[in-house]
């Protein structure tokens, strides 16, 4: 099979090895190789058995997101996962020529990007973006005063030249890839749900996002006009989608998470009146709010519980980038208070979210004989000393968190191809089906994104898998936008 770069086929071989011997396997609990006390050790393994993740429980989260596809998709508020129409019924062909732009809003950066396409002869011209941090006061500050700093940034970067030409009389187009939920009513406009990943913002719940970014972006003397919204799981397909026909699933698996994928229109009963000539459409499962069966912990339920949102977004809270590190650092405090870490315990160890999930992989990454890196990190982010035994501890922590959630993932991406093969009577697992995936998380954590393919692997068996790749998109989101925007 011939693969572009990024891409793994999860049931191939790879240089002659069998995939399974690739997968990073579970340390043996670590209480038989270091004196634990029995706090401690009790908590482990209480943690490891509660995040534990066999077949079963596997195959279960996995009929259960696709019964809850099934179930959302046939009418609003059906089930957990809103199942959200996109309007994207266009995708891109490789015909498009111009000049686009695109704004990627999805979490706590920004980024703007320019693309000229010069169609089927020429492809993608060239592409600039640049990145923009969003200040934390204006992730709960007013709906005006980000899109007001987002329009600034707009105006600064939309400058052309060089090998970029607006055509004469066209105004300029952007695609809006907006990564949170959405209510959406055409492709270019709709309502916002509800905000996530860490934003407050107050005024903009309830309403239209393209007219805020639009009146922003007049206020800005900016002439500009959004003609598509999409999300960065739908963009980031699309994207993908322009050179790999079959691609069919998008997955987002970084600060936070959600997944898309191509539905056929009969198979949307909630548009049971809107037509389509292509007979398509892309669908976002939101599937961040799936809670269906998933083994939690006590740290899980105190940390939704202490959440900006309580009781919601319970799948996110256990996949994504910006909770694994926390859920971690919940387990250490409990441990510490047990003699982990010894002596006196700094404030820096009960700071909410003072580690990251870049610090755990760095953690599970430590092969030095004493983890030096990994006490180096205890000590530099939490600020506690630790000695060989408890930074084996912390290790095998990190460990069942990230082989858990990248787990749950693969799960949940066998389960939106179930549903896709159910209805398809057979037409996804008997040849070559893509599944794009994007984000941090997956790109730079190499355990969690080892149990992910091990679980799609497990659930679907080596023959089906074999059809299967695996494909890594690196910010495919911005690219998608722009390709919609042309493309409709």
């Amino acid at each position: 099979m011939s693969l572009t770069a990024g891409s793994t086929a999860v049931g191939a071989s790879n240089v002659g090895r069998p995939f399974a011997k690739l997968v990073s396997r579970p340390r043996e609990i670590v209480a038989v190789r270091c004196s634990l006390n029995y706090g401690v050790a009790a908590i482990l393994t209480k943690l490891q058995k509660d995040c534990a993740t066999p077949l079963p429980v596997l195959r279960h989260v996995a009929d259960a997101m696709a019964a809850d596809m099934r179930a959302g998709i046939s009418v609003d508020g059906g089930s957990d996962l809103k199942m959200i129409p996109s309007y994207v019924d266009t995708l891109p062909t490789g015909n498009e020529r111009g000049l686009f732009y695109a704004l990627d809003l999805g979490g706590t950066n920004f980024r703007v990007l320019r693309v000229q396409l010069g169609g089927k002869a020429e492809g993608i011209i060239a592409t600039k973006f640049e990145q923009v941090a969003i200040p934390p006061e204006l992730m709960c500050g007013t709906s005006e005063e980000l899109f007001d700093f987002i329009a600034s940034a707009l105006a600064k970067f939309a400058e052309e030249g060089g090998k970029f030409h607006l055509p004469l009389g066209r105004a300029r187009e952007i695609g809006f890839a907006f990564s949170f939920p959405v209510r959406q009513t055409s492709i270019n406009s709709g309502v916002l749900i509800k905000w996530t990943k860490g934003f407050t913002v107050s005024g903009t719940v309830g309403e239209d996002v393209v007219a805020c970014l639009n009146a922003a972006m007049e206020r800005a003397g900016l002439d500009m006009r959004v003609s598509a919204l999409v999300n960065d799981a739908v963009a980031t397909l699309a994207a993908t989608r322009y050179w790999d026909e079959d691609v069919v699933v998008a997955v987002i698996l970084g600060t936070g998470t959600n997944a898309c994928y191509i539905e056929r229109m009969d198979a949307i009963p909630k548009l049971s009146e809107q037509t389509s000539i292509s007979g398509i459409m892309i669908v976002s499962t939101e599937w961040g709010a799936f809670t269906g069966c998933l083994p939690l912990t006590e740290f899980d339920r105190e940390m939704d519980a202490e959440s900006l949102n309580p009781r919601e977004q319970i799948f996110e809270k256990t996949i994504s980038g910006m909770y694994l590190g926390e859920i971690v650092r919940r387990v250490l405090v409990k441990m510490s208070e047990v003699g982990l870490f010894g002596g006196s315990l700094p404030e820096k160890l009960f700071t909410p979210f003072a580690l990251s999930t870049p610090d755990m992989c760095a953690m599970q990454r430590d092969t030095s004989r004493d983890l030096e890196g990994v006490g180096s990190i205890l000590y530099d982010v939490l600020g506690v000393n630790s000695d060989l035994c408890a930074r084996r501890v912390t290790v095998d922590v990190c460990e069942t968190i990230a082989k858990r959630g990248g787990q749950l993932a693969g799960a949940g991406i066998v389960g939106i191809l179930q549903k896709m093969e159910e209805d398809s009577r057979g037409l996804i697992f008997g040849k070559r089906t893509v599944v794009v995936v994007d984000g941090g998380l997956y790109e730079h954590y190499p355990q969690y994104r080892s149990y992910l393919q091990e679980a799609i692997v497990e659930l679907l068996g080596s023959e089906i898998s074999r059809n299967l790749v695996i494909h890594h998109s690196k910010d495919g989101s911005g690219i998608g936008a722009a390709l919609i925007a042309a493309a409709n």
